[in-house]
């Protein structure tokens, strides 16, 4: 279905439920394609188990490339003196 720009204006909600629906709504302007309103899917565009191997794979990666030295958790030592407290 095509539809003028300035038609949609008035009947938005019908055409979107329309298109949710899986009908094919083109919106024109100056009698050009201008605009396809599709529905978005309901289900996730990854499963779990998906997302789970791609954090994996992140973490994997982050490891092969961190660099032998001082761990970040003794990074800021030089502040403070042998009694815990700012030097």
């Amino acid at each position: 279905m095509r539809v003028a720009v300035a038609e949609a204006e008035g009947q938005l909600t019908d055409l979107v439920r329309r298109a949710e629906a899986g009908e094919e709504i083109i919106l024109t302007q100056d009698g050009h394609a201008a605009v396809k309103l599709t529905p978005i899917p309901n289900k996730p565009l990854v499963d779990s188990a998906e997302r789970m191997r791609r954090l994996q794979a992140i973490s994997e990666s982050g490891r092969a490339k961190a660099t032998p030295g001082v761990s970040a958790a003794r990074s800021q030592d030089f502040l403070y003196d042998d009694d815990g407290l700012p030097g």
